[in-house]
C-alpha cells in the first residue's frame, strides 16, 4: 500500500505577486507581470521584455547577515519556504528533524554572480574576487540555505533539469515520501537570471521574444507566438504523509497522486517532434495516479509560447487522452509570469492546487487566434469557473526532460 501524499502548504515569490494569496488574486484578475527590463540596460539587446519580481524586500524573510550572503535565486527559495512552513503550521519542537527534507532546484543558479566576479578578475586581479562566489553561485545553494533557515536535517537534495526542475523536484519529494524517507518534504523550484549573459544566450538561441507589446509577447498556442519572456521567482510546496497530516491536525489543501517523468533523447533544445516523451510522461503520470484520461478536467500547459512546444505539447495531449481530450481545458500561467525556468513548475504546481480549491481556471492571457494545429480549449477570452476534481501539470526542459504531474482534489 503506497503511502499518500497531500499538499499542506504553498509559498510564491512571483513577477505578479510575492505571496500566494497576491499571486492567486492576481491570476484571477489576468494580471500580465510581463515590462521592460530593469536589471540592466538592454540598449543594445533585441530582447526587450521580461517578467521581473517586483517590490522583493529580502530582510523581510530573513536576517541581514544571512540575506547578504543569498544571491536572488537562494532569497526566493527562502521567502516562498517560509510561506509555505508557515501555512503548513509545522512545529519543529514537536517533530524528528532528520524526517523533513527539502528537494528544491534551479535551473540556472547565479550567472549574475559569476558576471560581477569576472569583471573584478578582469579590472582588480584575480585575488579580488568573493571568497563567498562559489557558495553563493551553485544551484544546490537554494535547498541548502532553506534546510539552514528551518532546521531541516532530512534528504536534501537538488534538481537540475532546466525548466522541468520545479515538476521534477515535487516528483521526487512525493517519492521520497511514499518510499518512507521523510514524512514532510518542502519541493519546488526557484530561479533568477534576468541578467546580461542569460538574456544575451537565449536570445542568440532564438528561444525568447523579441516583441515589445507586454500583452503580446507571452502568447501561449497564439499564431503569432514567437518564443518566450524570461521570468523568475519561486514557487514551493510543503508535501506530507496523509496520516503525519492528519495525525498534526493540518489543513489539507489537495492530494499529489501521480508522477511521470522521460527524456525525448532527441535534441539538446527542440522537443521531440511527434510528443512521444512528453506524452509517455503524461500516461506514467495517470497510471501511477490509477486515473483516466476522461477523469482530467484540466491541464496547466507547459504552454512557453515557443513554435515548437506548444505544437509539440498540443500533439502530446491529444496522443495521451485521445477523444477526452476536446473536453479537457488547457490554459498556461506562462501567460502572465513568463517563463520561470526552473521555478516554473514550482509556481504552476500552486495554480493547479488553487483552481482545484477555488473551482476556477485561469484565462491564458495574451492568446487571441490559436495556431491552425493548436486545437484544444486554451481558456481563451474569459477564464473558466466549474468544479475542478483532477488536473496535470506539464514541464518540458532543454535536454529532453519531460515531467508531469497529478494532483486530485483531496478526499478521506
Amino acid at each position: 500500500m503506497k503511502r499518500r501524499v497531500v499538499v499542506t502548504g504553498m509559498g510564491a515569490v512571483t513577477p505578479i505577486g510575492n505571496t500566494v494569496e497576491e499571486f492567486w488574486n492576481n491570476v484571477k484578475a489576468g494580471t500580465v507581470g510581463i515590462q521592460e527590463i530593469t536589471k540592466f540596460d538592454t540598449t543594445d539587446y533585441k530582447v526587450k521584455l521580461a517578467g521581473e519580481v517586483k517590490g522583493f524586500a529580502a530582510k523581510e524573510c530573513m536576517d541581514f547577515k544571512s540575506a547578504k550572503r543569498m544571491e536572488p535565486f537562494s532569497q526566493y527559495a527562502v521567502a516562498a519556504a517560509k510561506e509555505a512552513f508557515e501555512q503548513a503550521e509545522i512545529d519543529m519542537q514537536r517533530e524528528d528533524p532528520f524526517r523533513i527534507g527539502v528537494i528544491i532546484g534551479s535551473g540556472i543558479g547565479s550567472l549574475q554572480v559569476a558576471e560581477r566576479e569576472y569583471e573584478k578578475i578582469l579590472t582588480k586581479g584575480p585575488a579580488r574576487v568573493n571568497p563567498l562566489m562559489v557558495p553563493m553561485m551553485i544551484s544546490n545553494m537554494a535547498a541548502g540555505n532553506v534546510a539552514i533557515q528551518l532546521g531541516l536535517k532530512g534528504k536534501c537534495t537538488s534538481v537540475t533539469t532546466a525548466c522541468a526542475t520545479g515538476t521534477h523536484s515535487i516528483g521526487d519529494a512525493l517519492r521520497a515520501i511514499q518510499y518512507g524517507d521523510a514524512d514532510i518534504m518542502l519541493a519546488g523550484g526557484t530561479e533568477s537570471a534576468i541578467c546580461p549573459l542569460s538574456v544575451a544566450g537565449f536570445s542568440s538561441l532564438t528561444a525568447l521574444t523579441t516583441a515589445t507589446d507586454p500583452k503580446r509577447a507571452s502568447i501561449p498556442f497564439d499564431k503569432d507566438r514567437s518564443g518566450f519572456v524570461i521570468g523568475e521567482g519561486a514557487g514551493i510546496v510543503v508535501l506530507e504523509e496523509l496520516e503525519h497530516a492528519k495525525k498534526r491536525g493540518a489543513k489539507i489543501y489537495a492530494e499529489l497522486v501521480g508522477y511521470g517523468a522521460t527524456c525525448d533523447a532527441y535534441h539538446i533544445t527542440a522537443p521531440a517532434e511527434d510528443g512521444s516523451g512528453a506524452a509517455k510522461a503524461m500516461e506514467l503520470a495517470l497510471t501511477d495516479a490509477n486515473v483516466h484520461p476522461e477523469d482530467i478536467d484540466y491541464i496547466n500547459a507547459h504552454g512557453t509560447s515557443t513554435h515548437h512546444n506548444d505544437l509539440v505539447e498540443t500533439r502530446a495531449i491529444k496522443s495521451v487522452l485521445k477523444d477526452a481530450a476536446k473536453d479537457v481545458v488547457v490554459n498556461s500561467t506562462k501567460s502572465m509570469t513568463g517563463h520561470l525556468l526552473g521555478a516554473a513548475g514550482g509556481v504552476e504546481f500552486i495554480v493547479c492546487v488553487k483552481s482545484i480549491e477555488e473551482g476556477f481556471i485561469h484565462q491564458t492571457m495574451g492568446l487571441q487566434t490559436p495556431d491552425d494545429e493548436c486545437d484544444l480549449n486554451y481558456t481563451i477570452g474569459a477564464p473558466i469557473e466549474k468544479p475542478v476534481h483532477c488536473v496535470l501539470t506539464n514541464s518540458l526542459g532543454f535536454g529532453g526532460h519531460n515531467a508531469t504531474l497529478c494532483i486530485k482534489e483531496y478526499l478521506e
